[in-house]
């Protein structure tokens, strides 16, 4: 079972409901999230995040991949926004 955070919010090992299916659109040339009534189009950062959330990874390896992918640093308060964010939505769980 995923565990929220202490705070109620992204939870420590998010995967995306089973309700939803993270793709590649060639013709968008983005990542989308589509579900039996629609399709949410993703900016770049939200599918490089949505990508890695498949309940193997605990937050802090994705934003350690993250940071590795885009040699940055300091991206963990995005991401735990974005997670709480795709929490509230359904997205994840």
């Amino acid at each position: 079972m995923i565990e929220p955070n202490a705070g109620g919010g992204a939870p420590l090992r998010p995967r995306l409901r089973s309700l939803f299916r993270l793709q590649w659109e060639d013709a968008q040339q983005s990542y989308v999230l589509l579900y039996p009534e629609g399709m949410v189009k993703l900016n770049p950062s939200a599918g490089h995040i949505l990508v890695r959330c498949d309940g193997t990874r605990n937050i802090d390896q994705i934003i350690s991949e993250l940071e590795a992918l885009f040699n940055a640093s300091d991206l963990a308060p995005d991401v735990y926004r974005f997670l709480d964010h795709a929490r509230q939505r359904g997205w994840v769980e």
